[in-house]
């Protein structure tokens, strides 16, 4: 995680994470990192719309990431937020099924740049991520992740990260979600 430098996304940020974005064709098809709020993804919407709806929710401050910057270049980030505020997920039937409590907090995609890939980008947006939640209070922080123990998938398909990243920074699996997702928790203390 050497070199790499975290700030938030803000309206002071958002011309950063908006040009990275833009340069990856508004990624995941045109996603813009809504899929996971509840207006989510609407069947018609385009692109352009969903870059509206991110931009209205950086205004309002009601959208967060952990942007990782390489020099004065954002090349990836990581999206966390209040469960209201990211309600949707995937899998929410299998997650429905096995629920006992609702976090408190969701970490919900990563998205690195290609260039930037197995280099610790996501790493640091996660950290970051876990650093601002400690910021704001703390509580139970909720992810799913996949497990790539023993498979080799394609780190561009890697939206929730991998268990071991999670694990590495202090996270336990909790249970399955599919063949090889998991829900994964830690609770994080309250910035002193």
């Amino acid at each position: 995680m050497t070199g790499f430098q975290v700030k938030y996304l803000d309206e002071t940020t958002w011309p950063d994470f908006a040009r990275l974005v833009e340069g990856q064709n508004g990624v995941w098809g045109g996603c813009w990192c809504m899929g996971f709020h509840a207006d989510g993804l609407a069947r018609g919407t385009t692109a352009a719309q969903h870059r509206a709806a991110k931009q209205e929710r950086v205004r309002q401050g009601t959208t967060h990431a952990a942007l990782v910057y390489d020099g004065t270049d954002c090349v990836g980030w990581c999206q966390y937020g209040p469960t209201d505020e990211l309600p949707r997920i995937k899998h929410g039937r299998a997650y429905q099924a096995g629920l006992d409590t609702l976090p408190e907090w969701r970490i919900t995609c990563f998205y690195v740049h290609k260039r930037h890939r197995r280099q610790g980008v996501a790493a640091a947006a996660l950290a970051g991520a876990l650093r601002e939640i400690a910021r704001r209070g703390g509580g139970t922080v909720e992810s799913y992740p996949e497990d790539t123990e023993g498979r080799k998938p394609s780190s561009s398909f890697l939206h929730n990260g991998t268990a071991a990243m999670f694990e590495s920074q202090g996270f336990r699996r909790t249970r399955r979600l599919g063949k090889n997702h998991w829900v994964v928790r830690r609770d994080v203390p309250a910035a002193g």
